[in-house]
């Protein structure tokens, strides 16, 4: 009887317990629905982010166009290649997901990716990986790379999808364009140059997001509303630069460093009456797509030297506006003492005695520097200061150097006014040089034409003509016009009239400039930088050049001739030919006409009778399609005629500017790259060979022996 009551006993104990614990756990619940929070948490928040899904739209970044709406740069799709090594991916042997014949492979994908064949089979033969990307040529593809791999049907071989910045002219303008590439939090944003840095936040946008509830499986829930905040695209870019200008310069620095050793050079060429930069050309250059940079200062505005004789220009018209300048007055050449240094005429003797006139087209030292002492320290660097020398202009683009102007010395003066001794950067000599073409009136330089709105279209900055201050009286102007295109006229006395065309007035300034380095002047045969400013035409001046060349090996009429060409060039691209020509004259302009419809037979010939080299693309009897049109051009060049026929075949392009395999392949929509300097000297696809959509050109510029284009 005992044994049984404790039992009872027992059991009531455990009855309590149970009833206790429902009763906390009652409580508890009803605390939990009753309040909004829990021990601190907010319960409903609690479970929204369990099941919420923030995710980002990325914006697009902003297009760079040149003057004319070329595009330049864009950001693409872009897809890396990789191979799947691991041999649990297929599960049906007829369905093989993974790499089965890896020689097979890996010579297949050698010859699109123009990789070697031994070095991808390494990567398909690398143990206990699950998958291998193969580089580097594997990273960053085209549409039209990834089409082609597609095509081959190779198991194993997929690709990762990503986005690039594309610049769609290859080495066009790159220091002005620069970069953009994916940064560390994944962004494509602009790197230490050009437009691509200047106006990163421009270009960048705004991402949006969505917000919504999702499922166990991360779909957005049924009968739920999603926040969204749509991207804001970037602004799109539109340059100064006009892309046939900016091909016109580009093919005189190929021209200039074909066959020739050269450290560097570069042209300029800006609207005198506007300000707008419409072309820069660099060597060497370097292709953004591939990054391959040896030097990564902007030459128009970041790498200041001493400009040498061109400066004679600038000291001249200062000793005009300070009214001690007499053309007609005499002095001695040769050399002049200044303190304890002797500075000379570049012939070393001089021309006996002449008139200060006659100095400024001879170019002589000994003038620039008599004038100067004259003028004095003060007002010579005053005038320097009021064209803009000694300080950045301002353009739109990064890390503009703003030179050096520092005169303490009666030395300082003398080789101060005939460009020694002082820094100073293209961008601010075609500032200063602006006065010629504005009646003593200095204009702004400037890079960007407009910004445009990438949601709506709208122009929301448009620049325009900047007035910066009058530095020079009409008399003085025209007196300086007067003299520089008696420089040009005076065969003999300086290379000057080398660059002069045939078909349109020029007037200008040669220079010549010791290179200094850690403290003291190079004195090598060739440690030299020449130069050229010169502005055109001279009955109506609108459009100025500056040249420079570092350390040229060989005559200075190559580089002459190259710029001569250049402004014929433009003159023609401008209409504004003055000289009267000889139409007999095999170096005379042709007027190329239109046309298109023609049988291209009949055209054919015609353009051989007239000195010109036809390409023919396809195999059509019509021309749909030609470049150039209704322009004029010089004996020997090429004139593009695209036929309806849909065979086409490569031309003999050996010996081929960059500028031409540029426009043969945009005229077929054929895929390219470009290497090296020069003319074209290998080709990846031979003459006579069918060109088909998979087609890619792979070229390579340089020396080519008996090449026509190297003379």
């Amino acid at each position: 009887m005992k044994r049984r009551k404790k039992t009872i006993v027992a059991n009531r104990l455990v009855i309590i317990c149970v009833l206790f614990s429902f009763l906390v756990i009652l409580i508890k619940l009803s605390v939990v629905v009753l309040s909004p929070t829990v021990d601190g948490i907010d319960l409903a928040e609690f479970a929204n982010n369990r099941n919420t899904t923030t995710k980002t739209l990325e914006a697009n970044r902003g297009n760079i166009y040149d003057v004319n709406g070329e595009l330049l740069a864009q950001n693409v799709n872009s897809y890396t290649v990789i191979a799947y090594l691991d041999e649990r991916r297929t599960t049906d042997p007829k369905n093989p997901q993974h790499v089965v014949d890896k020689s097979m492979t890996a010579h297949a994908l050698s010859e699109i990716l123009n990789m070697d064949e031994e070095y991808i089979l390494s990567l398909l033969n690398k143990e206990g990986l699950y998958q291998v990307e193969l580089g580097p040529n594997g990273r960053g593809i085209m549409e039209n790379t990834k089409s082609a791999i597609e095509a081959l049907k190779l198991p194993g071989i997929d690709f990762i999808a990503s986005t690039k910045r594309f610049y769609n002219m290859q080495s066009f303008a790159p220091y002005i364009i620069g970069y953009a590439r994916q940064n560390e939090e994944g962004k494509i944003a602009g790197e230490g140059m050009g437009i691509e840095t200047y106006f990163n936040d421009e270009l960048t946008g705004k991402d949006g997001i969505s917000i919504y509830q999702k499922d166990a499986y991360g779909y957005q829930m049924p009968n739920t509303e999603a926040t969204l905040n749509l991207p804001e695209a970037g602004n799109n870019i539109y340059l100064t630069i006009d892309n046939k200008i900016q091909l016109f310069a580009e093919n005189a620095i190929t021209k200039i460093t074909t066959d020739s050793e050269i450290e560097a050079a570069h042209v300029a060429i800006m609207d005198g009456k506007t300000g707008a930069i419409l072309a820069s050309a660099a060597y060497p250059t370097f292709n953004p797509n591939t990054l391959d940079i040896t030097e990564y200062k902007n030459p128009l505005t970041s790498n200041p030297y001493e400009p040498g004789s061109t400066m004679k220009i600038f000291s001249f018209a200062a000793a005009m506006e300070a009214g001690i300048y007499d053309g007609s007055a005499y002095y001695d050449s040769g050399h002049i003492q200044v303190d304890d240094y002797t500075i000379k005429d570049f012939n070393g003797t001089g021309w006996g005695r002449i008139t200060f006139d006659d100095g400024f087209t001879y170019s002589s030292n000994v003038a620039a520097t008599t004038l100067a002492l004259e003028l004095g320290a003060k007002r010579l660097t005053d005038y320097y200061e009021k064209l803009g020398f000694g300080s950045p202009t301002g353009i739109t683009l990064p890390n503009e150097s703003a030179g050096k102007i520092d005169l303490k010395y009666r030395t300082d003066i003398a080789t101060a006014s005939y460009g020694q001794g002082i820094l100073t950067t293209p961008v601010q000599t075609l500032q200063a040089l602006s006065f010629l073409v504005n009646d003593g009136t200095i204009i702004k330089p400037y890079i960007v034409d407009k910004i445009v709105d990438g949601n709506n279209g709208e122009v929301i900055l448009q620049n325009e003509r900047t007035e910066i201050r009058k530095v020079a009286s009409h008399e003085t102007t025209t007196k300086m016009q007067e003299l520089m295109r008696a420089t040009v006229l005076n065969v003999g006395r300086t290379d000057a009239s080398r660059y002069q065309p045939a078909t349109v007035p020029v007037m200008g300034k040669t220079g010549t400039a010791n290179i200094a380095e850690n403290g003291h002047y190079l004195t090598g045969t060739y440690d030299y930088i020449n130069s050229f400013a010169g502005v055109f035409p001279y009955d109506n001046p609108r459009y100025i050049l500056y040249v420079s060349v570092k350390k040229f090996h060989g005559g200075i009429g190559k580089v002459a001739s190259s710029i001569a060409n250049l402004i014929a060039e433009v003159a023609k691209y401008k209409n504004i030919e003055i000289i009267e020509e000889d139409p007999d004259d095999e170096n005379s302009l042709k007027q190329i006409e239109s046309y298109l419809s023609m049988e291209v037979m009949d055209i054919e010939e015609k353009l051989k009778n007239m000195g010109l080299t036809p390409i023919v693309i396809g195999n059509g009897k019509y021309i749909i399609k030609q470049y150039p049109l209704n322009r004029q051009a010089l004996a020997g060049d090429k004139v593009f005629l695209y036929t309806e026929g849909e065979e086409i075949t490569m031309p003999d392009i050996v010996g081929w500017t960059r500028n031409e395999i540029i426009t043969f392949c945009n005229l077929i929509n054929l895929p390219y790259t470009i290497s090296g300097y020069g003319t074209v000297s290998v080709s990846s696809i031979a003459k006579g060979t069918l060109i088909d959509a998979n087609s890619t050109l792979t070229i390579t510029l340089g020396t080519v022996e008996n090449n026509p284009e190297n003379e």
